[in-house]
């Protein structure tokens, strides 16, 4: 790619793409304070996922720009094309990568498609429509047609390739699109918040955007609510968090049944958080013992998996051993921190095996998770190494959800019951500020090199085992919380 900024009224593919991710992210991306943006691993781990699939497509080492174009290499990087759209828009794209096919072109007898990468599995709009501008200007430049296009996906791992035809119903949604993206560029404050903001975490914008959310009472700020929910409670007149809470619940039951019994059911939670949220306020639920299987235990096993979700990897089970004094008080500072590292070329049964030998080594003491990936991922592992239905049973009873237990006993004033959110609120610290999964899985793959034999920095690994410590003891200040709030109260409104 050239290092040029594109002129400001020049519509790219990196804009349309962020326009099809959100319409505010991409008023933003033209119009935004630079100094609100936050860097985000997410890119990064994009790149990487490209680099590996290009090298998994097309071994040699590609060229570069119109020089390598002309000379016909296989595969060509750095290439930025320029031309006009349909309603003389100026049009820019940078392709990363072009893949030599058969055909003719300005170059000879041959041509190129314009190939990107995804992640996940699924196909969407943002890899199609942004190819498509691509591929639009490529006509023009090489002077030939595109008949289609190449996603490739699968990190290397093994690659799939889906083929898209540059057909011309695509052709009409391009430029539909690039005129909408056109006037949202124009407008002179930013489009409305995204009505899903599950995708926010990935933006760069998310720590301007959830301000205005917190500022506004956005209903997506209210822990339960989602961009379908969000959407009932508008078309019944509720705007916003304050709205909510001053509504009466029996009645939004009611008039929510409509949209489906199960609706109905969650007005009265849904009105009851937004008043946590609005008055700060704590409501116990359940005054049972939220953690009865620590009553008697010598001590607890706090436990934390770091994950490649694309690689369907676990990389690093990690454990903190919390014992537990003849006085019946948790002494934190004998904690000892026990990662389990899980490399490809150790096999899963030896990472079972040694898996094994550390929960063995403590019988008696439960395991300590949040959230359900540990539950499902350790008891995958166990059926898939052959463990019996007593084994099993034995490990389903031993792991614990925290974040099940404080969602069944408590509501909290918090818009995420996830545990960045309620171990700070708890006021616990991680002493990597602004880490989060995203950042450790980039580590890991900047740590893993290029295999066993070119491993990276060890630094990388000492964050990544640091970062895990500390989710460990995040879910720790979580569950003494738990254990110290349980006796009962005549208030039925704890205070924080």
């Amino acid at each position: 790619m050239g290092a040029t900024t594109p002129a400001a009224n020049v519509l790219t593919d990196r804009l349309l793409r962020s326009w099809l991710r959100c319409r505010r992210r991409a008023w933003l991306d033209r119009h935004g304070d630079p100094a609100e943006r936050r860097w985000t691993a997410h890119r990064n781990l994009q790149l990487d996922d490209q680099q590996r699939c290009f090298v998994a497509l097309l071994p040699e080492r590609p060229g570069h720009g119109h020089a390598a174009c002309a000379a016909g290499a296989a595969g060509v990087v750095g290439l930025r094309l320029k031309g006009d759209g349909p309603d003389g828009e100026r049009l820019e794209a940078h392709p990363p990568l072009l893949r030599r096919v058969k055909g003719h072109s300005r170059w000879g007898a041959f041509a190129y498609q314009p190939v990107v990468a995804r992640q996940g599995r699924r196909l969407t709009r943002e890899h199609q429509l942004p190819l498509a501008l691509m591929a639009q200007l490529l006509e023009q430049e090489q002077g030939a047609a595109i008949p289609d296009m190449l996603v490739v996906g699968g990190g290397g791992r093994r690659l799939e390739r889906d083929r898209v035809g540059f057909s011309a119903a695509l052709r009409r949604q391009l430029a539909d699109s690039l005129r909408k993206l056109a006037a949202d560029l124009e407008r002179n404050s930013p489009p409305a918040l995204a009505a899903d903001r599950r995708k926010c975490t990935l933006c760069s914008w998310r720590a301007s955007c959830n301000a205005v959310a917190v500022a506004d009472g956005h209903l997506s700020e209210v822990s339960g609510i989602g961009a379908k929910r969000r959407d009932m409670l508008q078309q019944l007149g509720i705007e916003g968090l304050q709205e909510l809470a001053a509504a009466d619940p029996d009645r939004l039951a009611a008039r929510m049944e409509r949209f489906g019994e199960q609706h109905g059911e969650a007005a009265h939670a849904l009105v009851a958080q937004a008043l946590a949220q609005r008055d700060g306020r704590v409501d116990h639920l359940d005054r049972s013992p939220s953690l009865p299987e620590l009553a008697d235990v010598p001590g607890v096993l706090l436990y934390d998996i770091e994950s490649d979700p694309d690689a369907r990897h676990d990389f690093l089970h990690g454990f903190l051993r919390l014992p537990r004094q003849s006085d019946g008080r948790w002494d934190l500072a004998a904690a000892s921190y026990h990662p389990l590292l899980v490399l490809a070329e150790h096999g899963e049964e030896r990472s079972w095996q040694r898996l094994q030998r550390l929960l063995q080594r403590y019988p008696e003491w439960p395991v300590l998770h949040y959230g359900e990936t540990e539950t499902l991922s350790l008891r995958r592992l166990a059926q898939r190494q052959g463990a019996s239905e007593h084994e099993l049973l034995a490990l389903k009873t031993r792991l614990i959800d925290v974040h099940a237990r404080i969602r069944r006993h408590w509501r909290l004033p918090l818009s995420s019951y996830g545990l960045k959110a309620v171990a700070a609120w708890r006021g616990f610290q991680w002493s990597q500020p602004g880490v989060d999964g995203a950042r450790a899985l980039l580590w890991w793959r900047q740590w893993q090199g290029s295999g066993p034999d070119r491993r990276g920095s060890t630094h990388a690994l000492r964050w990544i085992v640091r970062y895990n410590r500390d989710d460990c003891l995040a879910t720790w200040a979580v569950a003494d919380w738990l254990l110290a709030a349980d006796p009962a109260s005549a208030d039925h409104h704890v205070q924080p």
